[in-house]
């Protein structure tokens, strides 16, 4: 049975299938639900709609890490570092670089 928050989300996007925000937390609601297929769809959609969305890069990359995909992991923090920089979001891009890095440590 789908929780409540997912079928909210759901009925959101309905609404505006466009809206970012919403596409993320369904991602990350998936996610947590174990629904790991369904959440990796949930976030290239969001990147597909707004490839500067900062925020979805690390989680994407921890799931792809959780999936035993390192090298999407690493292309997803590779490319969110590049998002960040260039929208000057420097928080975002040294926590995307510390996880980059302490990935490319562990392989």
């Amino acid at each position: 049975m789908e929780n409540n928050k997912i079928r909210k989300l759901t009925e959101f996007l309905k609404i505006d299938p466009r809206d970012c925000f919403t596409w993320f937390a369904l991602a990350s609601e998936l996610s947590r639900e174990g629904r790991t297929d369904d959440a990796v769809k949930a976030y290239r959609k969001l990147l597909s709609i707004n490839p500067d969305y900062v925020g979805a890069y690390y989680h994407f990359g921890k799931l792809m890490e959780t999936l035993n995909q390192p090298d999407e992991a690493i292309r997803l923090y590779l490319s969110g570092i590049d998002c960040a920089r260039k929208t000057g979001d420097t928080h975002a891009a040294s926590e995307l670089q510390e996880a980059y890095n302490i990935l490319e440590m562990s392989l």
